[in-house]
């Protein structure tokens, strides 16, 4: 993070391979990684930041759907585009283009600033060409082009989060087919993390009938991208070194599992703590997220809502934010239950409490089926004691941020 002084990396040079599975286990990510020489002739082996590997099966499976992983050829992509000439003409011909890669607007019509590779998820090796495959540079730079795109206001932010993500995993797939895991690499997929997490925040506040399956599969690419993240850490770790957001990116496995769906996914945490680093589980970071995870499963509401303000960064908050509502209905809960009927709860506190702002609050406790008494000089309360309180199912989807101007100066570049 910030202001902490961080050692120089260099690749390790030889790792060994063994399992395949696909837990997110940071210890076996030695075991995902194997050294392999590359012929002196091939384009990038002149960058001395750029290595070689040949990850196992189960990286590639999470990155690339190939029909034949264990017999694919090495590769060192030559394409010097974002988008194959072949593939960037037969999508012309067939009014394949989305609206970002249309030239002036033409469906039929693109250019090789505009046109980038497709994900496709059967790959035939046996007409896999290197001219197919762009190589780490072009990767990169068609990362940057696809992370500006992320504000966007041309379009509704669905249509740029359909095209980014669709993009961002034909990046990981040419990663993953030229199996490159140098310290570059880290920080392309710590940038796809980023575009994930910052997705989800965004894609709930969005309406429409395919809402819910974005949020999924983006969900999905989040943990895979993450299990892969962590391989890429410990496979370019010296000694006790640490990259510079490391236990940052860390602690995000830990706060995702907030989500009751997240939580029935790999194994527990309880087991997947045993396999982190120790100088990164003793991190701020780390120490966060347990405390928030801490104050979530024994309901201290209010420990939780203003740890949260005061210490998550905006990634972190990112992800808490879903739960917020769920910390929120349980304050109501207990406000309502726990209250004396002739002394009802002013809303100006709870809206401190919560920190929202009052007339959220009260539209948070109509959906929750409660109701406000006014007194006669116009100040808001809320009653105890009422048996009307309800818990939607699904939970609520308004989702009313937390009241900080600490948030609101943050700002996050991919």
């Amino acid at each position: 993070m910030a202001g902490r002084s961080q050692p120089p990396y260099r690749p390790r040079p030889n790792y060994s391979s063994s399992s395949s599975s696909r837990s997110l286990h940071p210890s076996q990510s030695s075991r995902n990684f194997q050294s392999k020489n590359v012929n002196s002739s091939t384009p990038n082996n002149n960058n001395n930041n750029t290595k070689k590997t040949s990850s196992s099966n189960c990286d590639k499976a999470i990155d690339a759907d190939i029909d034949d992983i264990q017999n694919l050829p090495s590769l060192v992509g030559t394409c010097p585009f974002m988008c194959p000439v072949e593939e960037r003409e037969k999508r012309e011909r067939l009014r394949d283009l989305a609206v970002f890669e249309s030239l002036y607007g033409n469906p039929r019509q693109s250019s090789p600033n505009l046109a980038v590779k497709k994900f496709c998820r059967t790959i035939s090796v046996k007409t896999l060409q290197d001219s197919d495959v762009r190589p780490l540079s072009v990767l990169e730079d068609t990362l940057n082009y696809l992370c500006n795109l992320l504000d966007s206001t041309e379009h509704p932010f669905e249509v740029v989060h359909d095209f980014i993500f669709d993009r961002m995993r034909s990046i990981r797939q040419d990663l993953s087919m030229q199996n490159i895991s140098c310290s570059r690499v880290v920080s392309m997929y710590e940038r796809m993390v980023k575009f994930h997490i910052i997705s989800q925040h965004k894609l709930r506040r969005c309406s429409g009938s395919n809402i819910s399956s974005l949020s999924y599969l983006n969900m999905e690419q989040l943990m895979k991208a993450l299990a892969t993240l962590y391989n890429l850490y410990d496979a370019n770790r010296t000694s006790e070194s640490i990259f510079e957001n490391e236990a940052e990116f860390f602690s995000f496995y830990v706060l995702l599992h907030l989500d009751s769906k997240t939580q029935g996914t790999g194994e527990t945490l309880s087991l997947w703590f045993r396999h982190v680093p120790s100088h990164i589980m003793k991190s701020i970071e780390m120490n966060f997220a347990r405390k928030i995870l801490r104050y979530f499963k024994l309901g201290f509401y209010k420990n939780f809502i203003h740890t949260t303000e005061s210490e998550a960064s905006y990634l972190q908050y990112c992800i808490i934010e879903p739960s917020i509502n769920e910390v929120r209905a349980l304050a109501i809960s207990c406000v309502n239950y726990g209250g004396y009927k002739p002394q009802p709860f002013p809303l100006l506190a709870l809206s401190k409490l919560l920190m929202m702002k009052e007339c959220d609050v009260e539209s948070f406790c109509n959906d929750s089926g409660l109701q406000i008494s006014v007194d006669e000089e116009g100040n808001n309360f809320l009653p105890a004691k009422q048996t009307t309180l309800i818990h939607p199912k699904g939970g609520l989807h308004k989702y009313y941020p937390l009241e900080s101007e600490r948030f609101e100066r943050f700002s996050v570049v991919l």
